[in-house]
């Protein structure tokens, strides 16, 4: 259940600092960080048919189909619904017409301001942080019970058709799934699934979505383990764990050299210095290396011009990728901890320690590692 006390206090001080009378959010996962239910039916509509908003009350405004479920198996009691005739109004009329305003929106409505809809949703909250532990484990559970069951004539999208039923059966969407067997995976950094089978090595990497929140992982199984593998998946662990130490020492406001808080891109500089450190300093031009997650499955990437302010408590996703290895999970930095969320305790794990640098002393980390079959 979304603490709805917490965002009405970071929606006041948001309303106030730009002048607003109240707040509009229409993206699925808008509406599920304001108000912790699911507005979708249309998965390929630009907006679900419900909009959360907050003008010093919660309030949902939808179409009469939806207003009567919505209230009944989706929203808490405390969230006032409205609903319109399906045949008058668009949500986005229905909105403007009740609004007070000035108003902004995560949506088109006419007249409205856009919604810095990221900047809100950072940092988490305790709330979030229980929500996300429980996301995390889920995930990691049905994604490495999958790969634990691997074969190498195995193809690819019956792979990510295995992986898709066992989130769902976890009630977790899956928005990104990536399965690249070892030719595949050699060659591209995105291997959307085919009917390749897997061959020497598999690549699966994922993010799944529940209640708004986004966990990534990626997990490698190899059968006949080219000579190559274990010395990039190192070196890709080795980039990771540089990216986590950046993270946890520019939330602490200790890695950036210039004035002002830490951003992104301060840990993007260590990210690329670890690159070259590790011996493969051009493989950051070749993928992003991630960033922030929670309410997105980035809300923010990392770049070398990245200002976006390192913050704490949140959710941070790293997926260096060097030549056909990958190393990625979804990790919570917080004052007072450092935690793998997407973690059964069942994966064999290696010790990795990452790069020191000028700025940065070495620190120990424990990376999932590669299962050999």
């Amino acid at each position: 259940m979304v603490d709805l006390d917490a965002r009405a206090d970071r929606l006041d001080a948001y309303l106030a600092d730009r002048g607003l009378e109240a707040v509009w959010f229409a993206a699925p996962n808008g509406f599920a960080w304001l108000v912790g239910g699911d507005n979708v039916v249309d998965a390929d509509a630009p907006h679900g048919v419900a909009a959360a908003g907050y003008d010093g009350d919660f309030r949902v405004i939808t179409d009469g189909i939806e207003a009567d479920r919505l209230a009944a198996e989706e929203l808490p009691d405390r969230v006032a619904v409205e609903s319109f005739p399906w045949y008058a109004d668009s949500l986005a009329e229905a909105v403007a017409e009740r609004s007070p305003t000035p108003a902004a929106a995560d949506f088109d409505v006419p007249g409205f301001a856009d919604l810095d809809v990221s900047g809100l949703r950072q940092p988490l909250t305790d709330d979030d942080v229980e929500r996300y532990r429980e996301l995390g484990r889920e995930v990691a559970a049905a994604v490495e019970t999958v790969c634990r069951n691997l074969e190498p004539e195995d193809p690819e999208y019956e792979v990510a058709a295995g992986i898709d039923i066992s989130l769902a059966s976890r009630d977790v969407n899956t928005p990104v799934v990536l399965v690249g067997g070892g030719e595949r995976a050699r060659k591209y950094r995105h291997f959307t699934p085919t009917d390749a089978t897997l061959g020497d090595y598999a690549l699966v990497s994922v993010t799944a979505e529940r209640a708004g929140l986004y966990a990534s992982i990626t997990r490698t199984v190899a059968f006949d383990a080219p000579d190559w593998l274990e010395d990039r998946h190192r070196a890709a662990a080795r980039v990771e764990a540089t990216a986590l130490a950046a993270t946890r020492a520019a939330a602490a406001g200790e890695l950036g050299a210039g004035e002002g808080p830490d951003t992104a891109g301060d840990v993007f500089d260590a990210i690329r210095e670890a690159y070259a450190a590790v011996g493969f300093a051009d493989e950051w031009k070749r993928h992003h290396q991630g960033g922030a997650a929670g309410f997105a499955g980035r809300e923010w990437i990392a770049t070398p011009d990245s200002d976006e302010p390192v913050t704490r408590p949140m959710g941070y996703a790293w997926n260096p990728t060097i030549r056909g290895a990958k190393s990625e999970d979804t990790y919570l930095v917080a004052s007072d901890r450092f935690e793998t969320l997407t973690k059964t305790g069942q994966w064999p794990t290696h010790e990795v320690e990452s790069v020191a640098l000028d700025s940065l002393p070495s620190a120990s980390f424990e990376r999932h590692a590669p299962v050999i079959r």
